[in-house]
């Protein structure tokens, strides 16, 4: 499939985040290249991401929002199109990684400056997630299970979350997220930017 077809499937917040990202590295001075050594993504990939020739997987993602300084939430808030103080349910900006198996909803209305934010995380059922690092150093995370079963790795600590169980971790290093079955798990996610 070519890349103007791929383009005219993708969701507009998927078209929306290409054009951000370009204007992050734009506004860095970085050329595809340092972007590629200071995230460790591919030029090809960052290409493809910037022109939305692709939707970006939640691991992309967090490289960017890690060499940006930037939390996931904020990244996509900024590709909201004006702040407001309250979002209903069907205007919540919603977006996954099909590969994955995750879907990821920002709950929290976009408000830039402000620290905390709610994110509501739907993993499948066998989907794992591997995160290298936070996007910032020190970043506060609260993990809420709704529904099923959720495992969180955090310095080489698993943590086996169940229905109503709640983990408070500050993430410095790699994390991982699992669901081992056989029900999907939902949890809330209060993220705290220190």
């Amino acid at each position: 499939m070519g890349s103007v077809e791929e383009a005219a499937v993708l969701d507009p917040v998927d078209l929306r985040l290409a054009a951000r990202l370009a204007e992050l590295r734009a506004e860095h001075g970085w050329s595809l290249g340092e972007l590629a050594d200071r995230s460790g993504v591919s030029r090809s990939t960052l290409s493809r991401a910037e022109r939305a020739e692709t939707s970006p997987t939640a691991a992309l993602l967090n490289r960017l929002c890690h060499v940006y300084g930037r939390t996931m939430s904020q990244l996509l808030s900024e590709v909201e199109s004006e702040p407001v103080p309250v979002v209903r349910a069907g205007e919540q900006t919603v977006w996954q990684d099909g590969a994955a198996g995750f879907v990821r909803r920002s709950v929290s209305p976009p408000a830039a400056g402000l620290r905390g934010e709610l994110v509501e995380g739907l993993l499948a059922a066998g989907a794992d997630l591997v995160y290298d690092g936070p996007p910032v150093p020190g970043l506060e995370q609260h993990i809420w299970v709704l529904d099923g079963t959720l495992h969180v790795t955090d310095r080489e600590a698993e943590h086996r979350l169940a229905v109503g169980d709640c983990l408070r971790i500050r993430v410095w290093g790699a994390t991982r997220f699992r669901c081992p079955g056989p029900e999907d798990a939902r949890y809330a996610l209060v993220v705290v930017k220190p």
